[in-house]
Order: structure tokens, then sequence, then C-alpha cells
């Protein structure tokens, strides 16, 4: 089983070293890994991993059961073997767009959320651009624009943002309905790992995420269309 250990707080580490529990034709599996597995809308971190001998670039991350796959191209130099020492690099600026982007979705989403009583249906982040659904829904451009600009008020305020692991039973009393949701995540996971943006949002959440909201910049919202009866979707970018 890998152990993550970006996980609860430490979603800032880009370089680490690991030990091979696993070496197959196209991926390698640590015994504790920082590269950030896909999943919640967030894609996998990139990277490298190198070794004695050899290197290999990761393309993609993924889990597996327990474990955690770094999905590689053709290795340079020498395979490693089971036990070997092995550096990890992860790409640090995609990295930390991808921080940026997913704790301003965060805002956008409470701010909907506070506003219009709407729930986040989906979403997705990119480094350069991301996107959320929300349910039920209905915006005028002027909504948008609000949006807009309470999202980014929040930001201005540089409130912490804190990650850390709590008790189920306390996070399904303090998470607002239609915050989470927290009815697709199986019942055996205990304790829940949380990311609280000091008095604004309180949130059950895998994803990496910038420690202060000041690190995320200006909101953007570059479109607005529906996505069926009274789902709406909104994209957006960030400028520093």
């Amino acid at each position: 089983m890998t152990e993550q250990r970006y996980l609860p707080d430490a979603d800032g580490v880009t370089e680490f070293e690991a030990t091979a529990s696993e070496v197959a034709d196209d991926f390698l599996v640590l015994d504790g890994t920082y590269f950030y597995p896909e999943g919640g809308g967030q894609p996998a971190d990139r990277g490298e991993l190198a070794w004695d001998g050899g290197s290999a670039t990761v393309t993609t991350v993924r889990k597996n059961h327990g474990d955690v796959r770094h999905y590689v191209e053709e290795i340079e130099g020498d395979r490693p073997e089971v036990g070997d020492a092995v550096e990890g690099r992860i790409d640090a600026e995609r990295r930390e767009a991808h921080r940026r982007m997913h704790t301003a979705q965060h805002v956008v989403s409470r701010v909907v959320l506070d506003e219009y009583g709407a729930e986040t249906a989906g979403n997705q982040i990119h480094a350069d651009r991301s996107r959320i659904d929300f349910e039920p829904a209905d915006f005028s451009e002027a909504d948008v624009a609000e949006i807009e600009r309470l999202s980014n008020e929040a930001i201005e305020r540089d409130l912490r943002v804190s990650k850390a692991e709590r008790p189920r039973e306390e996070v399904e009393e303090r998470t607002e309905e239609g915050r989470a949701l927290l009815n697709l995540i199986p019942d055996h996971v205990d304790p829940l790992r949380v990311v609280e943006i000091e008095g604004f949002d309180y949130c059950p959440c895998g994803g990496t995420h910038v420690d202060s909201l000041g690190d995320v910049g200006r909101v953007e919202i570059t479109n607005r269309e529906s996505k069926g009866e009274a789902t709406e979707r909104i994209e957006f970018v960030l400028r520093d």
C-alpha cells in the first residue's frame, strides 16, 4: 500500500525520496509518494522518477486499490528493482497551478451555494482553466458578474486555508447541506481530510490547495452555458 504523503497538509512538497515496491513495464509503485493521483476533478501530477542508473518521465498517476501507480514513458538506463531508492520530482509549476485552481473552485462553489442555493454537481480542474457545474441554477449575466465579484472579494481577504484530518462524525455535522456529496464517500472512510477556509468554507476534499487565499490570484469567469434543465456550467481562469 502506498502512503499518500501529501496528505493531509504537505501538498506543497514537490521533491522526495521513496522506495520502489513494484516495478511493471509501464508503471512504478512506491512505498510513499507526494504525486497526486487523478481524482476529484483534479488531474494527476506529472514529473520524473530517478534512481541509481536510470530515470523515467511520469505521465500520469492513478490509484489502484491501495497502491498509487506512477505511469511512465520508456525508462532510460537500467530498470529499477524492488527495494531500490527512488527520487521523485513533481512538475512544481503545474502542481502550483492546480493548487490555486482547486482552491478557487472551493471559493466559487461556496459563493454560489450561499447566494443562489445551487450545489456543485461536478467540476474539472486544469492548470490553465477550470469549470464547475451547478444545480439547480439558471444564472443571468448579472448573476455571473456578481459571482465573480464576490469570489474575488473573498480572495482579497487572504484567508488562511488549512488542511487536516477530521473525524467523520464531525465532518458530517459541520458540512453544510449541499456543500459536498458525502453520501458518495464510503462509510468506512474515517477520518476524512477537510479543507477549511478560515471563517468562510468547510469541505471534505482530497485535492491539493494553497495555504492562503491571497495565493490564488483573481478569478475571471470566461463563459456560462446551460448543461440541461436547471444545470449551469461556469468556466473560469485565474489572473495574477
